[in-house]
């Protein structure tokens, strides 16, 4: 079994309000990678990715494009250890 890994993601940039939330969770749930996706107060986007490390990296990536109506102009990550979330989930 591939090592499972999980990034702490935070997505800056026009990221609220054009459906990254939703499009996030479906890219993460297509990838089989757990965790979830939150907005924050300052408009970025907050999310953790658990998996596959292949799986985790792709969905990091993911994140400098995001939906079709977002305009990403940041990403930063941080990895570390999972730690055993299932499934993914949109926090409000």
């Amino acid at each position: 079994m591939t090592d499972r890994t999980r990034a702490h993601v935070y997505v800056s940039g026009r990221v609220q309000g054009v459906f990254y939330r939703a499009t996030t969770r479906d890219a993460a749930r297509e990838r089989g990678v757990d965790g979830w996706v939150t907005n924050l107060e300052d408009g970025r986007v907050e999310a953790v990715f658990e998996g596959s490390e292949p799986a985790v990296e792709a969905m990091v990536e993911w994140c400098h494009e995001g939906s079709d109506r977002a305009r990403v102009e940041g990403v930063e990550a941080e990895y570390g250890q999972p730690e055993g979330l299932d499934g993914f989930e949109i926090r409000r």
